[in-house]
């Protein structure tokens, strides 16, 4: 196993920049996702770990050794791909031990190793099968199983999930990290899945437009994004934003949307008056007033769709002249036009600069 430690790595093609200076320090061991829409530049920046695009600038080190020179099958890393990218001719066996057999390997460690892989991802009894004769979910454990064979020190995932069904992801998903669990092997992980990276990462790199918007954990990017890109994109269903000015009154902060409507705002908020701001809730933390901790009279909003889910009720709501989704865990007989009241939950409010886009810290935060 090794670290992985990127210095201000760049990429650019067709003079066109695609990755602006990333910088990420992956701790040995670790489970890491990068994850952004489409475009953003995750892939791009995975295959340059694996050596299968070339940098422009900066550097790349897998454990002391800086790679930007060293061809990919001496960089000592294994890639799993989107489409599987097994060989049709061969079975499972041969699949798995491929990599193995190109390089002379022993036979009897061979052997080993693919029965070692095959015991962990439940392959044992399709060892002999050709992968025409296997599931989406079957084939994809094929594919890590010979990344697993090689024993490397880095495992690299290009959105290995993608081509499966719902049902199938969830169950890789918990397959992949309990691998991980059992194998302790450093390993990058490329999604645009925020659900994926949220339940699968120890640390999170959140990408857009070829830069990191914030790296942590996943409950620190859920509780206190540093943006209003990451607050967005990280959670499902997306956070609510109303665009506002910050108002002050007898120790009280509030927003006053566009329409009037006042939105309660932290009091500790280190913005000035009448600073523009976008006020943010999640949809979980919408609740009823009447059934909220502290009561309160809430903000009035008409109902415009209810999706229930089973568990769940998502509301989508006109709140403050603005579309919002509220969410219940128990199930709620709302019909389109009836009026709610919805207290935003005080303790999990989020507020943002409206120009820079970037998180309002707390007055203790802001302080030198």
């Amino acid at each position: 196993m090794a670290s992985v430690t990127l210095r201000e790595v760049r990429k650019s093609f067709d003079d066109q920049p695609v990755i602006h200076g990333v910088s990420v320090a992956i701790k040995d061991g670790e489970f890491l996702v990068l994850v952004g829409p489409s475009g953003c530049g995750k892939s791009t920046l995975l295959r340059m770990v694996a050596g299968l695009e070339e940098i422009d600038g900066g550097e790349i080190a897998i454990g002391d050794q800086v790679v930007n020179d060293v061809a990919p099958k001496k960089r000592d890393v294994a890639m799993v791909f989107q489409n599987y990218a097994l060989y049709p001719h061969l079975t499972v066996r041969q699949n798995m031990a491929f990599s193995l057999r190109l390089r002379r390997a022993d036979k009897a460690l061979t052997r080993e190793r693919v029965g070692r892989a095959a015991e962990i991802l439940g392959l044992t009894p399709l060892l002999d099968r050709l992968p025409r004769r296997l599931s989406g979910g079957e084939r994809q454990r094929v594919a890590m199983g010979r990344a697993i064979v090689r024993d490397p020190t880095v495992f690299l995932f290009d959105e290995p999930l993608s081509n499966l069904d719902a049902k199938l992801r969830v169950q890789m998903r918990t397959e992949i990290k309990a691998l991980h669990q059992r194998l302790r092997t450093t390993s990058i992980y490329v999604t645009h899945d925020q659900v994926e990276a949220m339940t699968m990462a120890e640390r999170i790199v959140v990408m857009n437009q070829g830069r990191v918007e914030q790296i942590g954990a996943p409950l620190e990017l859920y509780d206190r994004p540093a943006n209003l890109f990451v607050a967005g994109f990280i959670g499902s269903p997306a956070m609510n934003f109303i665009e506002g000015v910050l108002r002050r009154s007898d120790g009280k902060a509030e927003v006053v949307a566009a329409d009037g409507t006042a939105l309660p705002a932290p009091p500790e908020v280190a913005a000035a008056e009448a600073t523009r701001v976008v006020f943010g809730v999640r949809p979980e933390d919408l609740l009823l007033a009447e059934a909220a901790a502290g009561g309160g009279a809430g903000i009035g909003a008409g109902v415009e769709v209810v999706e229930p889910t089973g568990s769940d009720t998502l509301v989508f709501c006109r709140m403050a002249g603005q579309e919002v989704c509220a969410e219940f865990k128990k199930r709620q007989a709302f019909a389109p036009g009836q009026r709610l009241r919805l207290r935003p939950r005080p303790e999990s409010l989020h507020l943002f600069d409206a120009e820079t886009g970037q998180r309002l810290p707390d007055r203790d935060q802001s302080s030198p």
